[in-house]
């Protein structure tokens, strides 16, 4: 990687882990942020990500490990609520990247897919209805809402990404680097239970 994509994504990381940003924005601030916009190809996703696990070593390594299991157990409440749904774990908290500072992405498979909603009303639960560029790269709606980590002491962002049924096939394809980009409630229990010491 040339020096440039290597301190943007060196800053890039520093902005996810401090400010919990998603990593296209991160690498967008962090461009505008180092003085280079219009300048050269931006470092993907992959190498952004090498570069937040080295600022978590460096910076946050006595404290991540424990913020990463209560946005897991707090995942795996939610996963639970939601079993219904085929729920799958994504992003940070399922890469285990995560701190404080981020949401947990959680992926519905549904039969229906207004049934999800329909479930979070019927808990009464306040959420923000949106539409996001899912996994595939289409179009996918969003239930966004926040809840109390009684670990952490503050309010995390959740979000159900609603799919059909059939997506599911998809979402488990192994990504690039041969990792599974998600696990169902099974996996996060492992996860979760393998943490606990």
């Amino acid at each position: 990687m040339d020096t440039s994509k290597t301190e943007i994504a060196a800053t890039a990381a520093r902005m996810v882990v401090e400010e919990g940003l998603e990593y296209g924005v991160a690498k967008r601030r962090a461009i505008k942020q180092l003085g280079l916009a219009g300048r050269g190809a931006l470092p993907n996703n992959f190498d952004v990500e090498c570069a937040v696990r080295e600022y978590i070593e460096l910076f946050a390594a006595d404290s991540q490990p424990m913020e990463l299991l209560a946005l897991r157990r707090l995942a795996l409440i939610w996963m639970e609520r939601m079993v219904e749904f085929r729920p799958y774990l994504g992003g940070a908290v399922w890469h285990g990247t995560a701190t404080r500072r981020s949401d947990i992405y959680l992926q519905l498979f549904c039969d229906d897919t207004k049934s999800a909603e329909i479930a979070l009303i019927d808990r009464q639960l306040q959420y923000q209805p949106q539409t996001v560029v899912g996994f595939n790269g289409a179009a996918v709606e969003a239930l966004s809402l926040h809840c109390w980590c009684d670990e952490l002491h503050e309010d995390i962002g959740v979000h159900l990404l609603i799919y059909d049924h059939d997506d599911v096939r998809g979402a488990l394809k192994p990504d690039a680097r041969g990792r599974s980009p998600r696990g169902d409630i099974e996996h996060v229990r492992r996860l979760v239970h393998d943490a606990i010491p």
